[in-house]
């Protein structure tokens, strides 16, 4: 019985397009560690780093991983790296939340999953520190909704495609992959949980809305869907609370 439903939150929960948020990310996120590189080697090293990270064996989270990585070589202390990047989220964030914009009906989504009883959690890919992943779903007006799990890259040592990702976080929620709904807007990444028994709702709101979506990352994780059983739903993000009463009629 289907008892708690998981959320991708790019492209799932917000909508952006992914080549604007590069162009303002990169030339804003470098600014904090101007005086330890150049421009070309900081992005040359960041990107290099989040490659690795989402590599992850299980091993160490992965931030402790991207942290080695990324401060390979360096005299600078892990902390004092770490403390620049959580200033820049702190700070120097909140601009990106003029791109976003989010998917009809997103609130009443998760008011009415809560009034069936359903336990709500965001399984985005754990790239990014805790209070950006809050500020994220702040921008999608769900700032007031209790979920059990967010995932960061702190409390992660997967990252998607791999299953090791969804079996985490089935662990830390203490359920069976049967029991949940993967609701995600992209084939491979979100869609792969099928393999493990977990239903599946692809979302389609994306599609009409935003001209590049996730290029970038799929430079980085790939988009490969051979072997991935079909979805069992698709849709908009609004008709998700209508694939859950099926599943439990069933």
């Amino acid at each position: 019985m289907i008892k708690t439903i998981l959320f991708d939150l790019d492209n799932t929960l917000i909508l952006y397009d992914e080549m604007k948020f590069a162009e303002h990310y990169f030339p804003l996120i470098t600014r904090r560690f101007a005086d330890l590189f150049p421009a070309d080697e900081f992005t040359s090293r960041l990107l290099k780093a989040t490659l690795e990270t989402h590599l992850n064996d299980g091993s160490k989270t992965n931030k402790e991983l991207f942290l080695d990585l990324f401060c390979e070589g360096l005299n600078n202390s892990q902390k004092e790296i770490w403390q620049r990047f959580d200033d820049f989220y702190e700070n120097d964030f909140d601009w990106f939340g003029e791109i976003i914009t989010a998917p009809d009906k997103s609130l009443d989504v998760m008011r009415e999953l809560q009034q069936m009883k359903m336990r709500l959690a965001i399984a985005t890919n754990p790239i990014l520190p805790m209070n950006a992943q809050l500020k994220r779903l702040a921008w999608a007006g769900l700032e007031g909704i209790d979920f059990a799990l967010v995932t960061n890259i702190e409390n992660m040592n997967y990252c998607k495609p791999q299953l090791g990702f969804y079996k985490q976080v089935c662990g830390i929620l203490g359920e069976r992959p049967e029991d949940c709904l993967m609701v995600g807007d992209d084939p491979a990444n979100d869609m792969v949980v099928a393999r493990l028994g977990m239903k599946t709702y692809l979302t389609e709101d994306s599609r009409n809305r935003v001209d590049k979506p996730l290029q970038i990352s799929k430079q980085v994780i790939g988009d490969k869907i051979e072997g991935i059983p079909p979805v069992d739903f698709s849709g908009p993000l609004s008709n998700v609370p209508e694939a859950v009463k099926s599943l439990l009629r069933n």
